[in-house]
């Protein structure tokens, strides 16, 4: 935690997190792939032999079939991949990213002092004028990586403000096409610039919604940043419940603000009958929270069917994960910004999340490094309503082959990601995306 004001410090990205805590489409892909041929079409087989799911300490063959792995024998003409010996570990989801924002692949970008939101957001758009690659070039460049390290899906959040029009919403959905043989993505469109204290913004989040062209309405910080709670939650929920979206609202507030501004979406989520639709991202509010306070407030989550994520920024901001997901909360766990106008970090790399995840919460068991891998694999696909992946028959073969002797040595290590396969299919090898 940083105890100085913004305007003594220039706050770093996480700072300014927590300083300002302080302060108080239509073409979803979030589905699983087919399980069966088409009529008349023989099945798409692979035979992956030679594998080590999760280390095994003897190698099998993982087959799969239209999609899925299966225990039966291989169909006739089945293609073949020797995995040499590698494990097979579950590709993972990243529950909150940001793509449209990235400077990933381009020329070094130094960065401007910043210390609030609002500047942060400004330095947001002279990035995007000042970038020569167009935005969905860059949205797909960075997301393409993201496959080669091993993420079958994301929910990804682009900015919705006069400054940018649609630009954001427009760029990841064409990334997301050219990318759905890899990659499941929902589209979030993201208020960063407040819903209420940015004339123009609620028009163009209705018009995203409307076309058909995000899965979820964003919101962020409604007392700390828009200072209009009731307001920016009203025009949030009201888009929702119209067309049939979700909600992802970004909750950096802490303390007692935070929680009136959760327990206000706990309230409307109820109310509009959105329970499993709604997700509050960073949640800032909730660790530190006493045991007893904590445990009441997770049960009003669950019972409101509402989901989390967290970014693991720090071990003070960093959600409990375990206790949330005991009285039945879902958390999702993802990458936030990637090399953008607010931090030079991030990679879209989700292995590496989850041992940034494991690394705050001073993982040492086994079992503990563990459970942040399956935080990476399991929570964000049930977020996105997508099945876990456990390599077991009838499990979707998505999978990644790593060498290594164990998952708590692969998580810690971090080996390249030697082959990536979605739904049966080969999308990287060796860092790099492989043609359709």
């Amino acid at each position: 935690m940083h105890p100085h004001s913004p305007a003594a410090t220039g706050l770093t990205r996480r700072g300014v997190l927590v300083g300002t805590a302080a302060f108080a489409g239509a073409a979803a892909t979030a589905t699983a792939p087919a399980a069966e041929a088409a009529p008349g079409r023989p099945a798409r087989a692979t035979v992956f032999r030679n594998v080590r799911p999760y280390g095994a300490k003897r190698p099998t063959d993982l087959v799969a079939v239209d999609g899925l792995l299966t225990s039966g024998p291989a169909p006739h003409g089945a293609e073949v991949v020797d995995g040499g010996g590698r494990i097979a570990l579950p590709t993972l989801v990243d529950a909150h990213i940001h793509p449209d924002k990235t400077a990933w692949g381009e020329p070094w970008v130094s960065r401007n002092p910043a210390g609030s939101i609002a500047e942060y957001a400004e330095e947001d758009v002279k990035l995007y004028h000042a970038l020569r690659t167009p935005l969905k070039e860059r949205a797909e460049r960075l997301m393409g990586h993201a496959v080669t390290r091993g993420t079958r899906a994301m929910r990804a959040h682009a900015d919705v403000a006069p400054a940018f029009d649609l630009a954001g919403v427009e760029g990841v959905g064409s990334a997301r096409r050219n990318l759905r043989h890899a990659l499941d993505v929902e589209i979030v469109a993201f208020p960063q610039h407040g819903v209420i204290r940015t004339p123009g913004t609620r028009e163009l989040l209705e018009e995203a919604a409307r076309t058909g062209a995000v899965d979820r309405i964003g919101g962020i910080d409604p007392i700390g940043f828009d200072e209009a709670l009731d307001e920016q939650l009203d025009v949030v929920f009201g888009i929702a419940d119209r067309h049939g979206v979700g909600v992802d609202i970004h909750l950096h507030e802490r303390a007692a603000t935070g929680l009136e501004s959760l327990r206000a979406i706990i309230a409307r989520t109820r109310a509009l009958s959105l329970q499993g639709k709604v997700t509050v991202s960073h949640v800032f509010c909730v660790p530190g929270l006493p045991g007893r306070e904590l445990d009441q407030l997770a049960a009003e989550l669950a019972d409101a069917g509402i989901s989390l994520t967290t970014v693991a920024p720090s071990s003070d901001l960093v959600l409990p994960i375990d206790r949330l997901r005991a009285h039945g909360v879902e958390v999702g766990l993802g990458s936030d910004g990637v090399r953008d106008s607010w931090s030079p970090f991030g990679n879209a790399d989700m292995l590496h999340r989850a041992h940034l995840l494991a690394w705050v919460g001073d993982a040492r068991l086994d079992e503990e490094l563990e459970a942040a891998f399956r935080a990476g694999a399991d929570g964000g696909a049930r977020l996105l309503g997508l099945p876990d992946t456990d390599l077991k028959p009838g499990s979707p073969a998505d999978f990644l082959l790593v060498r290594g002797e164990c998952l708590p040595q692969i998580l810690v290590d971090l080996p390249q990601r030697d082959l990536v396969v979605r739904a049966g299919r080969v999308v990287a090898r060796d860092g790099e995306l492989t043609a359709r």
